[in-house]
């Protein structure tokens, strides 16, 4: 079986694959104090619980955009699992060109989201994913990466308005019936949801202006249903986008070899 690590900048999603479908999905708060040791007790007692030995896990992926979580992460899968696990990063076999200045800047999460989103629907198409920031990705026929745009992510904007402004408190996201709010958390609200929904049908227009032919455009993150209320521009919505990103690039490159006395290595090996 496949171990797959999503490690975003909130929470940390593991998932297990067993060559057919996903049978266990669970997620934890982003922690880089978190230690290999109390990510094993957390994550061995929920397989227990899905009837999962660890024996059964073969190989493993991770995914991060948080470089001080992966340490503890790579000792998690190497001492408990007895697996080296494949790190996404760019110099892999991504079965796509990474046609952008600096291919070692782009986050995992964006390049796993691309090619997934390829995979699944073909191309060309922009990936909307709506994490701690919200990017738009590029993707061509071909499935070459072209680049992207990264934006505040809604809960970050919440936040800010919140702690910037002495009189404006914090508020839930929500879809408002009205775009004009007639009190003020009304108002947040509006600006919050109809603003993003703006902001994302227009990115969207000058997106498919400037590459000069239509793109499907696909969804991720779990505010991606929210949103795609509010606008016919989001088609479709993957919710699993990352996670099969990380299995389809784990199937593209060779497991690496394990061995025993790397479980308690440094971090830079």
């Amino acid at each position: 079986m496949l171990m797959v690590v999503d490690a975003g900048n909130t929470n940390i999603v593991f998932a297990v694959h067993d060559g057919d479908s996903w049978i266990g999905t669970w997620r934890i708060a982003t922690s880089d104090q978190r230690t290999s040791d109390e990510y094993a007790v957390w994550l061995l007692g929920l397989f227990a619980l899905s009837g999962i030995r660890r024996e059964q896990i073969d190989r493993a992926v991770i995914g991060t955009v948080v470089p001080a979580a992966l340490y503890h992460l790579r000792r998690l899968v190497r001492d408990w699992f007895m697996v080296e696990p494949l790190i996404a990063r760019a110099p892999l076999d991504w079965g796509f060109e990474i046609k952008v200045d600096n291919p070692a800047e782009v986050g995992a999460d964006r390049l796993l989201n691309s090619l997934a989103a390829h995979q699944a629907y073909g191309g060309p198409l922009v990936v909307v994913d709506f994490g701690t920031a919200t990017t738009f990705d590029v993707v061509d026929q071909d499935g070459a990466y072209l680049g992207g745009i990264i934006c505040p992510g809604i809960n970050l904007s919440i936040e800010a308005l919140h702690k910037a402004a002495a009189r404006l408190p914090r508020i839930g996201i929500g879809r408002p019936q009205a775009v004009i709010g007639r009190s003020t958390v009304p108002a947040m609200q509006s600006g919050i949801y109809w603003g993003y929904v703006a902001m994302i049908e227009g990115l969207v227009a000058r997106i498919r202006a400037e590459y000069g032919s239509p793109l499907k455009v696909i969804a991720t993150g779990g505010l991606a249903p929210l949103l795609a209320e509010g606008t016919t521009v989001i088609e479709r919505i993957d919710a699993d986008l990352t996670l099969d990103g990380l299995r389809l690039l784990a199937a593209r490159n060779p497991t690496p070899t394990y061995q025993r006395d790397r479980g308690r290595t440094a971090e830079s090996d």
